[in-house]
């Protein structure tokens, strides 16, 4: 089995600013992260394949990450993004799969996690926009926080034949070991068939400078008793990890919260349900 990260991101600061990064909390990632950086430690890690997730709202981001996946060994599928609320969703993706790497899309995701509106998930125009992701056979990455579980919940009942895949446990409150409602709202997504989830993002939803293994154990309890390991992968979310941790942390990380499982459920967590979801296998 190969092994997979299946969340992280990438940034050149003189390409395409990144003003998120303007908070001084972010400061220690306010650089640049190249094919370079994530060659060298994914290597150490031994990750084998990767999956490229979309940082800005920007069609344009989508585009250039594309080509850079298609001229590497190692990112094996991009989850990019275009404007779901437009009428042209399909047109949009469409230029998608015809430009260079094009084969290496695999999803779309938005940053719901900003949208003020709890329901946005449920527009009449975004629901649109995801059946056009549906019908070019991609799955959609939901960033979403605990209070957005709801409205994630409607739209992923409305369209039982799109994948849905959850980023980052729909980031629960770690820090404040806060459980509930996060936890029966997240049962209550994963009991339908159609959505997977990421274990990702899970050390910066912590104490940045304290956080423990056992701090985070709880809440991946909580996602594999909900999901079970054929509908759960880790992911980096590196560079993002490291105001907390370092890459080969969160994963060894990871390897400690899985280690009751058996060596068959974890190759689904570390690589099969990722080749599996997002089809790597037939994009490489």
């Amino acid at each position: 089995m190969i092994r997979i990260d299946a969340h992280h991101h990438l940034w050149d600061l003189a390409a395409r600013p990144q003003e998120w990064l303007d908070e001084s909390e972010l400061k220690p990632i306010r650089r640049d992260f190249g094919l370079a950086d994530l060659r060298e430690v994914a290597g150490a890690a031994g990750v084998d394949a990767t999956v490229l997730v979309q940082v800005l709202p920007d069609f344009e981001e989508t585009v250039e990450f594309l080509a850079l996946a298609g001229e590497s060994e190692l990112v094996a599928g991009v989850v990019g993004w275009v404007d779901l609320t437009a009428p042209d969703v399909a047109e949009q993706l469409d230029r998608l799969r015809r430009g260079p790497g094009g084969e290496r899309l695999v999803g779309i995701r938005h940053l719901v996690q900003a949208e003020p509106d709890p329901d946005w998930l449920t527009r009449p125009d975004v629901v649109a926009g995801l059946h056009a992701v549906r019908d070019a056979g991609l799955v959609y990455d939901l960033l979403t926080r605990p209070h957005q579980l709801t409205a994630a919940l409607e739209v992923v009942r409305a369209l039982p034949d799109l994948v849905f895949v959850l980023d980052h446990l729909s980031k629960p409150d770690i820090a404040g070991r806060i459980v509930e409602p996060w936890a029966p709202r997240l049962s209550e997504l994963a009991a339908e068939p159609n959505v997977v989830a990421k274990v990702s993002g899970l050390v910066t939803e912590a104490d940045w400078e304290r956080w423990t293994v056992a701090d985070l154990r709880p809440y991946v309890e909580v996602a594999l008793e909900a999901f079970g390991p054929d509908r759960l992968m880790v992911g980096s979310d590196w560079p993002v990890c490291l105001l907390a941790a370092s890459y080969e942390q969160v994963l060894g990380t990871a390897a400690e919260l899985f280690d009751e499982c058996s060596a068959a459920q974890r190759d689904l967590v570390f690589g099969g349900t990722a080749a599996r979801v997002y089809r790597l296998g037939d994009r490489r």
